[in-house]
C-alpha cells in the first residue's frame, strides 16, 4: 500500500482540483483504485467534487474540558488563579468555565481543595466514511475554533489504512491543508511521496520552498507541478532552477484552462467533464509519472 500526499504552500494554487482528477484518474484502473482522505479538515472542500454519500458518521473527541460542580464549589477562587488561559470567571456568584477557552490542560482540577473540577471528553467535530463516485472518502469538519486538527487528521490516515489493507487497495491519496502548520505535517507524516502544486507567483514561490522543506524533514520524495504556468513563464522558469539546485523534479507544467473553472461550477473533475482537452492529458500524464515514481520507490 503507498501513500500519495498532495501539498501546497498556500491556498488557491489547484491542489484539491488536481487531487480530486487524480482520484477520477485512480478509479479507472481497478490496479491504482485509490482510498482518498480530505486532509483540509479545517475547510474541507474535496467532498464537492466527488459527490460522497455518507455510510458513517462519528464524533471526533478532541481532547477534554473542565466543569465546576457548583455543589461542591466553595467559592476559593484558587482554580481561576492557576488557569493561564484565563478560561475560569466568576458570573453571577459562581464560578464558571469558559469552553471556548479551556484548554483541558486540568491544572485548576489538580490544584482544588474541595475536588469540585472534573475533566470532561470534549467533542471537536465530525468525521466521515463515504462512497464518492470514485471509491471511499474519509472526510471531516472541525467544529469552529477548535486546535485539533492534526490529530482529526491521524485519524482519518488511520481509519483509510485500516479500510485498504482490508479491501486490497493499493494506493491512498491524501488531499493535504495548504501551509507548512500541524495539519499540514499530519498529512505529510507517514507518506510515499508528495507532489507539491505551485504557481508562478511570488507568494507561490515563496510557500512551494516552505512546502518541499517541509516533505524534506519528514524524509518524503517530494514532486513539483507548476499550474498556470503559462500565465507567467519567468516565474515559472523561476521555479524551474528552484528545483533544478535542489534536485526536485517537475513532474509537470499544467496551463491556464477557462474550462477548469466551468468544471468546478458544475461540481465535475477536469478530467471527467472534458477528458480529451489539454489540461486533462497533461494530468494524466501527470498521474502516469506519479505511480512510476512510487512503484520506483517500492523497487528500491
Amino acid at each position: 500500500m503507498k501513500q500519495l500526499v498532495v501539498l501546497s504552500g498556500k491556498g488557491g494554487t489547484g491542489k484539491t482540483t488536481i487531487t480530486a482528477a487524480f482520484a477520477h484518474l485512480a478509479s479507472e484502473n481497478p490496479g491504482t483504485r485509490a482510498v482518498v482522505i480530505d486532509a483540509d479538515v479545517d475547510a474541507a472542500n474535496l467532498e464537492l467534487l466527488l459527490e460522497p454519500q455518507h455510510l458513517e458518521t462519528q464524533s471526533f473527541v478532541g481532547g477534554q474540558t473542565a466543569v465546576i460542580s457548583a455543589d461542591l464549589c466553595t467559592d476559593c477562587g484558587l482554580c481561576a488563579n492557576v488557569c493561564r488561559f484565563h478560561a475560569i470567571g466568576h458570573n453571577s456568584g459562581r464560578y464558571v468555565v469558559d469552553a471556548m477557552a479551556c484548554e483541558g490542560c486540568a491544572a485548576c482540577m489538580t490544584q482544588c481543595p474541595s475536588r469540585a473540577l472534573s475533566m470532561i471528553p470534549r467533542v471537536s467535530g465530525r468525521w466521515f466514511y463515504s462512497l464518492s463516485r470514485y471509491g471511499p472518502l474519509f472526510h471531516a469538519r472541525l467544529s469552529p475554533a477548535e486546535e485539533s486538527s492534526g490529530k482529526l487528521i491521524a485519524l482519518l490516515k488511520q481509519q483509510a489504512q485500516t479500510y485498504a489493507a482490508e479491501n486490497h487497495l493499493p494506493l491512498i491519496l491524501v488531499d493535504g491543508p495548504p501551509g507548512i502548520g500541524c495539519p499540514a505535517i499530519a498529512s505529510v507524516s507517514g507518506a510515499d511521496a508528495a507532489l507539491v502544486v505551485t504557481e508562478p507567483t511570488a507568494s507561490g514561490i515563496h510557500d512551494m520552498e516552505r512546502a518541499l522543506d517541509l516533505a524534506a524533514h519528514f524524509g518524503v520524495p517530494a514532486q513539483v507541478c507548476i499550474n498556470k504556468a503559462d500565465l507567467y513563464p519567468a516565474g515559472a522558469g523561476t521555479i524551474a532552477e528552484y528545483c533544478r539546485q535542489r534536485a526536485v523534479p517537475i513532474i509537470g507544467r499544467l496551463p491556464f484552462d477557462a474550462s477548469v473553472t466551468e468544471a468546478l461550477v458544475r461540481g465535475k473533475t477536469i478530467t471527467a467533464y472534458c477528458p480529451d482537452g489539454g489540461i486533462s492529458q497533461a494530468l494524466r500524464a501527470i498521474w502516469q509519472d506519479i505511480l512510476v515514481h512510487l512503484y520506483a520507490i517500492e523497487a528500491a
